[in-house]
């Protein structure tokens, strides 16, 4: 359960605020029912979601220490590209990894995405729209949830990970 004031990542919308625990009965439904109240961090609006429905993705944002731990990974890891010439194969394959809200998955994900990129750019190809949009949604997500776990704007994100990795590096002599 959570409490007041704790961040969240809920689907594909991203990290929430609980604003408040309610019990409410909305027209339709025959009883009340426990309510989490979230506003989305980046986003306008307030959402009641229910709190104990298991169908619904709600997990508590990563610590400090967890996004700290990934970065730090990202040099290990490992994004291989994947392509297809179907837009549905293309979108259900980054579906997929979008699907488990896991900043793991989804770091390999853009490396992944940024492999073909270079890929493509190398060889003087066109970047496809698919592959845009799930890199951008995939970064999205990241940046909003490393922003709330280090205590940073989520435009500076990407300077920290970027500066992390580079302290990460052997010093050259």
């Amino acid at each position: 359960m959570f409490r007041k004031e704790d961040y969240v990542v809920y689907g594909d919308l991203g990290v929430c605020q609980v604003q408040d625990i309610v019990e409410r009965k909305f027209d339709g439904l025959d009883k009340a029912h426990l309510y989490y109240v979230l506003a989305p961090v980046y986003q306008d609006g307030v959402l009641y979601v229910p709190a104990d429905n298991p169908r619904i993705f709600l997990r508590a944002v990563i610590s400090a220490e967890e996004a700290n731990r990934l970065i730090d990974q990202i040099p290990t890891m490992e994004g291989k590209a994947f392509h297809s010439r179907s837009s549905q194969e293309l979108s259900a394959h980054y579906e997929e990894a979008m699907r488990t809200h896991s900043c793991a998955d989804l770091i390999r994900l853009t490396m992944s995405i940024h492999t073909k990129k270079r890929d493509l750019a190398s060889q003087k190809k066109k970047f496809g729209r698919v592959d845009e949009h799930f890199m951008k949604r995939a970064e999205d997500s990241l940046n909003g949830e490393f922003a709330i776990a280090l205590g940073i704007p989520r435009e500076e994100v990407p300077g920290y990970i970027s500066r992390r990795i580079a302290a990460l590096a052997p010093a050259k002599s």
